[in-house]
């Protein structure tokens, strides 16, 4: 793992985006799923396990039933014709994944989504499906993240059949992206020294972008090795709420759960420090960036953010 060449894997998520775009549109890389699904079994551990979290819920909500599963669980559903595994590993070799892929080889579909052609995870398959995030020499999954969450919502649009443009959407997440690193001289200094506290850094996202969240905590404790934690929003004033009475509580906070009024009424209450990434919240110093009205934009994008942060922070204690 090496700090400058993870913030050169970020620089890089623009252009990467830009050819996934581009090998959306060449063709559907799901077209070879089958019909007949009934269920959707998401397996993987840590980034890939955030990203399926969402697609799962997205699944859900449009009638599929979905679920997105540690690769380390003993327990899960049963293999079926009619339910279609997605396997997750953006180096095809995590050992949980495989395992868990085993109970479902030759007994219900599977798929393997990978940035590594040829891995493991791919032995086996039915459909391989790349990650197309180029190599992460820093040796952190950002890139890989990101173009798994961009392709999860590319299999949601073969699944229900609603034909959202995905390339579309992934080209103005590249624009999206290029803006917070185009002009991060005018916002990452202030945000170093707002999130730079003695207790760690907390994250706050909705149920639908809890990946956000997830996956910036992640950043934080993977590179400068700082104490962080996630919460869903309307969930923190049950898990989280608590810290901000004892602790010099610094917060990153993803706007767009009906809860956001809830949990910066207790963060002005006790005096907390919380960054509003995409949205204006009161109480809350904001972070704006192109696109970020959109959700499925900020799904994203917005965790750059904290990439740029931890990446920034983790350099500088070398």
């Amino acid at each position: 793992m090496n700090p400058e060449l993870y913030l050169a894997d970020l620089e890089g998520k623009p252009a990467a985006l830009s050819a996934l775009a581009g090998v959306l549109d060449a063709g559907n890389p799901f077209a070879g799923v089958p019909q007949g699904v009934r269920r959707v079994v998401f397996l993987g551990m840590g980034s890939s396990r955030y990203a399926a979290g969402v697609a799962a819920l997205r699944l859900r909500a449009a009638g599929v039933d979905a679920v997105a599963e540690y690769g380390s669980a003993a327990l899960g559903y049963p293999p079926g014709d009619d339910t279609l595994v997605v396997a997750i590993s953006a180096t095809g070799g995590s050992r949980e994944t495989l395992d868990a892929l085993s109970r479902y080889q030759g007994r219900s579909p599977v798929l393997a989504l990978t940035n590594t052609p040829g891995s493991a995870v791919t032995e086996g398959a039915d459909l391989v499906v790349e990650m197309a995030a180029g190599e992460e020499r820093g040796g952190v999954s950002c890139r890989t993240f990101q173009h798994t969450l961009a392709l999860l919502l590319a299999l949601e649009a073969r699944l229900t059949g609603t034909g959202a443009d995905v390339a579309g959407l992934v080209r103005r997440a590249a624009d999206a992206t290029s803006d917070l690193l185009d002009r991060r001289g005018t916002w990452l200094a202030d945000t170093l020294a707002l999130l730079d506290g003695p207790h760690g850094v907390y994250t706050i996202a909705p149920a639908e972008r809890l990946s956000s969240a997830e996956q910036s905590a992640l950043m934080f404790r993977e590179g400068p090795r700082r104490p962080a934690d996630a919460a869903e929003t309307g969930d923190w004033a049950h898990v989280d709420v608590y810290l901000t009475k004892t602790l010099d509580y610094r917060a990153i906070l993803f706007p767009g759960s009906r809860y956001d009024g809830q949990a910066m009424d207790w963060v002005r209450q006790r005096g907390s420090t919380v960054l509003a990434v995409g949205g204006e919240v009161e109480g809350a110093h904001a972070l704006r960036y192109a696109g970020d009205d959109d959700p499925d934009v900020a799904l994203l994008t917005e965790t750059l953010v904290a990439e740029l942060v931890a990446g920034t922070w983790w350099a500088g204690s070398r």
